[in-house]
């Protein structure tokens, strides 16, 4: 299953400025938030849970909501995804790649989930 998700970063920074922190608490947890460096990176974490959901086929909800979706990173700073265990269970996923981007205004998302089976939702 793959899902992509395009954010236009000034859409964020709108969002930071606003209402601070708690814009970047309402979907990231604070491990993340510690990984934000600034809008821009926000917006990479934001489109990859939106892909994620995509990917799943259920969009951000009760099935998915963006606290099931953590973003990490590896010694070498690529991200990489760790989804709750209702995710894994609910949609058998066994596998997952993510990939961020950012150009210009832009961040870019794609996602692949593996999965042992078909959504059982």
């Amino acid at each position: 299953m793959i899902g992509i998700d395009l954010i236009k970063t000034s859409r964020m920074n709108r969002l930071i400025e606003r209402f601070g922190d708690k814009a970047l608490q309402r979907f990231l947890n604070s491990d993340e938030i510690h990984l934000v460096k600034n809008y821009k990176t926000a917006s990479g974490f934001w489109a990859a849970k939106e892909a994620v959901s995509k990917a799943l086929g259920v969009g951000i909800g009760s099935d998915c909501n963006f606290h099931d979706i953590e973003i990490q990173k590896t010694p070498r700073g690529a991200p990489t995804l760790k989804l709750s265990k209702k995710l894994i269970d609910n949609f058998n996923i066994i596998d997952t790649s993510l990939s961020i981007t950012h150009d210009g205004d832009y961040a870019v998302a794609v996602v692949a989930i593996e999965s042992t089976t078909t959504n059982k939702v």
